[in-house]
């Protein structure tokens, strides 16, 4: 079983004076589970009757290096649309005890490409969603300091005759774009429009699946479709052009050789975990600021300083229990917690924090809502451990 398994309905709630609860004033009662420090991580719950507001916390040492941060797809290893409980047991023991997760990315919600993340995403060092300059990423090196920043994506291929066409990844091609499909996406491209849909190959002995953010790849055009919903197979790439790209495509022939280009702005090669959200919340410690009427919602953030990372969730929409957060009551908040950086996730029925082996807070649609991918804390094995048998 997990590490820690059920100790949060073992433990209860137990009242604690914590430091949270200063610039809250009297009417904040902070409750916690103090059992976790020892690990490295411990949760704190805040609710304040007064606006009302429930709010979850879980604080990760940075000192502590087995625990690790690493991201799921909504069916694991392949997209699609899954609970955070669902997504942690997907990601099972492979690395370790998961300890806790949160929700992610804001994600896609159209029939053919339900839980396709809109910004980011390195799962494991596998590039499995393209970047959005619009969004903002959470990424973290090889060090594992975590870095907030824009990310634009230079993905492309070169064609035999040395012009280029911008790619994006896993996503929706339209008639006017051109996609470059992996298996992280499914069995097909799904893809409903005309067009030309190449299967690449590797083009010899060097660097080919799984996909790296920062790299380049020869690959061999080993067949192709007029039309499209192409089967992708483990060992292959799909290129979709659209009918509307201006692109050599149609003088191409099987055996020509191509080169993808997965390159960024800023260079993030060797880059193992990295998700998308925003927006930004803090920045050098300075909470941002929004003008004008906002809403409260259910909100998800990820947060950090020099020594902790902060991964909260606050709950919303529930009369009486809590009214969630605006983005500028997120920011001051994360704050006024510690933190030096830290963005925005997606959150409405989202919103969801799993803590060993369960969802911690409380969901505002009563149960959790499917998600496209999660942010997930594994404790590393310890030497002389054995990983835990997930359920």
């Amino acid at each position: 079983m997990f590490i820690l398994e059920s100790l949060i309905a073992l433990a209860g709630r137990i009242s604690i004076v914590a430091a949270f609860s200063a610039w809250l004033g009297a009417s904040a009662a902070t409750n916690s589970i103090g059992l976790f420090t020892n690990r490295g991580f411990d949760y704190v719950h805040e609710s304040v009757p007064s606006v009302p507001w429930s709010i979850h916390v879980l604080k990760v040492d940075r000192s502590h290096h087995e625990l690790e941060f690493h991201t799921t797809l909504g069916k694991g290893r392949i997209a699609g649309m899954g609970t955070v409980s669902e997504q942690v047991k997907f990601l099972g023991a492979r690395f370790g005890n998961p300890v806790a997760a949160v929700n992610g990315d804001f994600y896609e919600n159209s029939p053919a490409f339900p839980g396709d993340p809109e910004g980011l995403q390195i799962a494991d060092g596998e590039l499995v969603s393209a970047p959005s300059s619009q969004k903002v990423c959470f990424w973290m090196d090889s060090d594992g300091n975590p870095f907030r920043s824009n990310v634009v994506s230079k993905f492309h291929v070169t064609w035999p005759d040395g012009s280029l066409t911008p790619l994006g990844l896993n996503e929706t091609r339209s008639a006017a774009s051109a996609v470059l499909y992996t298996a992280a996406v499914g069995r097909s491209t799904r893809s409903s429009e005309g067009g030309v849909e190449v299967v690449l190959e590797s083009a010899g002995s060097g660097r080919w699946l799984p996909l790296e953010i920062g790299q380049n790849y020869m690959a061999r055009v080993e067949s192709i479709r007029r039309g499209a919903d192409t089967a992708i197979a483990t060992n292959a790439m799909v290129l979709s052009i659209g009918p509307d790209v201006s692109s050599p495509v149609l003088n191409l022939k099987v055996g020509d050789t191509l080169q993808i280009s997965t390159a960024t702005s800023p260079d993030l090669k060797g880059i193992q975990t990295a998700i998308g959200g925003g927006p930004t919340l803090v920045t050098r410690g300075k909470a941002h600021q929004w003008q004008g009427f906002e809403l409260r919602h259910p909100r998800t953030a990820i947060g950090w300083n020099q020594q902790y990372f902060f991964m909260v969730v606050v709950d919303g929409r529930q009369r009486g229990l809590s009214a969630g957060m605006t983005f500028s009551e997120l920011a001051s908040y994360m704050a006024k917690i510690g933190c030096i950086e830290a963005m925005n996730l997606d959150g409405g029925g989202s919103a969801t924090l799993w803590l060993v082996g369960a969802a911690a807070n409380s969901p505002s649609e009563g149960r959790e809502r499917p998600a496209a991918n999660a942010l997930v804390v594994v404790q590393k094995q310890r030497h002389g451990e054995s990983h835990g048998n997930p359920r």
